[in-house]
């Protein structure tokens, strides 16, 4: 299975059965600071629910559609990054990416999806990575921004979360970009 070490503190690791009870602590213990932005929070309920995450997760990297790696921090998961999708035949793939809120401010995410970022060109050969997050999330903009990714345009209402609906910012980076060289060389 992918297991990616950032440093001594961090590493990335694909998420399995076994990790169901600390994947559900995490977004239980953070279910108010998570449910702002995510629309799935409130259907996990029950520590079954992410092991149905994981199961359905499992079953999406096996066919080669989507990847999702836990944030390990300090051994502890602190969050969730990878490719909610990819796109084999248009060689492209949109990272997600979440983390709880007490370990916020460190630099996890930008890290972590630095790392997925150099897996998805160097490894899966794809041609261009998309994030699309809440254009009110400020903290979420700022990693594509901080990682090279050129602000594309945004769309309007396309995700609700209760009982509103959010725009998002959409962002890519493209294999013929400049700024890229930093995930492709190593």
């Amino acid at each position: 299975m992918f297991k990616h070490v950032i440093n001594d503190s961090l590493y990335l690791a694909l998420l399995e059965p076994r990790h169901s009870p600390a994947l559900f602590q995490a977004v239980d213990d953070n279910r108010d600071y998570l449910r702002r932005w995510l629309p799935w929070v409130d259907a996990t309920q029950q520590q079954s629910d992410s092991r149905q995450f994981i199961d359905w997760s499992l079953k999406q990297f096996l066919n080669g559609n989507g990847m999702h790696t836990g944030i390990w921090f300090e051994s502890i998961l602190v969050g969730v990054v990878g490719f909610a999708s990819i796109n084999s035949s248009n060689s492209s793939g949109s990272i997600g990416y979440w983390l709880v809120e007490s370990a916020q401010g460190n630099g996890l995410v930008t890290q972590s999806c630095r790392a997925i970022i150099r897996h998805g060109f160097c490894k899966l050969k794809l041609n261009r990575i998309e994030i699309r997050c809440a254009v009110d999330n400020s903290g979420s903009r700022r990693i594509p921004e901080r990682l090279g990714f050129q602000y594309e345009g945004t769309l309007r209402d396309v995700e609700k979360i209760g009982e509103r609906y959010l725009d998002h910012a959409v962002y890519s980076l493209i294999r013929r970009d400049n700024d890229i060289s930093q995930y492709i060389q190593k």
